[in-house]
């Protein structure tokens, strides 16, 4: 069982950066070999944004290449998001589960982008 606190977010302006960050808590002490951060806009479904996998293989939606960064702290069992030149399309709700979840185990952390 996974358990994820989102940290973070916020209301920022067209162009500015923030940095996500994600404390998970298994059953086994460590993050599952495959993390994700997934973003859910008012109305719209919910979209995986990045991943990283075993031996830090990284993968990003189309919408976040060149602009999102994702790592972890293995020794913190903490995810990370960098988000910089941040654009009104990115506003939504944040979280973080294993990659391939169907349901997300934290509350999310909502970020608001204005022009």
């Amino acid at each position: 069982q996974v358990q994820a606190v989102e940290s973070g977010g916020g209301s920022v302006q067209v162009g500015e950066s923030l940095r996500l960050s994600c404390s998970v808590s298994t059953t086994t002490g460590s993050m599952m070999s495959c993390m994700g951060w997934y973003r859910q806009a008012p109305g719209k479904d919910r979209e995986g944004v990045a991943s990283i996998g075993d031996r830090g293989l990284k993968s990003y939606a189309q919408a976040a290449k060149g602009r999102f960064i994702i790592s972890q702290d293995n020794a913190k069992n903490t995810l990370y998001l960098q988000m910089n030149d941040l654009k009104p399309e990115d506003t939504g709700t944040y979280y973080c589960a294993p990659c391939g979840s169907s349901t997300m185990p934290g509350q999310g952390t909502q970020v608001i982008v204005s022009s």
